[in-house]
């Protein structure tokens, strides 16, 4: 019989450290495959607490800066939008780990930014609209 059939206490020690090794693999990837967030729940948390104030789309800015290819951009960049000096000073460069600490609370993050937003305190939804963003290119 494989002993990958067999109950864990009947198995062999090899065979058990291979199940154990197997399980933590797979759970490592769902893991991952969650931290990188879902690129379509993203879309529609961007559409529910982003849009009104942001565009997606490259040139187009609204009441806040256009979004496309903010990830690896330098705060306060684009041209034809005036940013606050509080995020002109701040030298961001939106990684992912800095776009998650704004968007949780962007007045603690920026203190004296004009962005009027309390944040999103769900990190699941915050990995899920970066991972959105990402995309944007």
């Amino acid at each position: 019989m494989d002993d990958f059939l067999m109950p864990a206490n009947l198995m062999n020690k090899p065979a058990r450290l291979r199940l154990l090794l197997i399980g933590a693999a797979l759970a490592l990837s769902v893991g991952a495959a969650h931290a990188a967030g879902d690129v379509k729940r993203g879309s529609d948390v961007f559409a529910e607490q982003c849009a009104e104030c942001h565009s997606v789309k490259e040139g187009k800015n609204k009441k806040g800066p256009s979004l496309f290819a903010s990830l690896g951009r330098k705060s306060a960049a684009l041209d034809g939008f005036a940013y606050s000096d509080a995020m002109k000073a701040s030298g961001i460069v939106w990684s992912a780990d800095r776009l998650a600490a704004y968007l949780e609370d962007p007045k603690k993050a920026v203190p004296g930014g004009k962005m009027k937003y309390d944040g999103l305190p769900d990190a699941h939804a915050r990995e899920d609209l970066i991972a959105y963003l990402a995309t944007l290119r």
